[in-house]
């Protein structure tokens, strides 16, 4: 585990020393606190309610969101217990609020990688413009140091497993629904 965090560090600092600049300091913080709470995924659902045909892909990016703070921010976080790279190493100034909850898995790559992953599976287009909202996310989490590395490839991949989850499930329930009403 020392291993994995000397790596860590290392990237985060890499990331710190080599790609610093006002311009991405201003952007890597909206970016991030969008995902604060899930606010953006939770806009783009609604954006998404108000087209017909995109209600079951808004109800369903909703149920990845809400499935995805149960098992990353609720379980796993207090479960693992990791500690946050800034409060570690606390001699750097955050560009935001120090943030309180423990540092495993990212919360706001998990949300946003679920959201992405939903939207693939119902449009192409959109879930194209999650992914990229999603990547920004991730990078945003590093960038900010409020992350390491391993905590977003975390989020990510938990995120793209509930996303997969419950895509699978409300398939399925339409699936039984349309028999039903058949």
């Amino acid at each position: 585990m020392e291993f994995i965090e000397r790596v860590d560090f290392l990237i985060l600092d890499f990331i710190h020393e080599n790609l610093s600049c006002k311009a991405l300091d201003i952007l890597m913080t909206i970016v991030s606190q969008l995902g604060n709470t899930g606010f953006i995924w939770i806009a783009a659902a609604a954006i998404l309610f108000m087209i017909p045909k995109y209600n079951r892909c808004a109800a369903t990016i909703v149920s990845g969101i809400a499935a995805g703070a149960f098992v990353g921010n609720l379980l796993l976080k207090n479960l693992i217990a990791r500690q946050r790279p800034c409060w570690i190493n606390d001699e750097l100034e955050l560009l935001i609020a120090v943030p309180q909850d423990f540092s495993f898995p990212s919360g706001h790559t998990l949300s946003a990688f679920a959201a992405a992953v939903v939207a693939m599976h119902f449009d192409k287009k959109i879930g194209a413009a999650l992914y990229v909202f999603a990547v920004l996310t991730a990078f945003s989490r590093l960038y900010l140091y409020v992350h390491f590395p391993t905590d977003v490839i975390a989020g990510a991949l938990i995120g793209a497993a509930v996303g997969i989850a419950v895509s699978k499930l409300s398939d399925s329930i339409a699936e039984r629904y349309s028999m039903r009403n058949s």
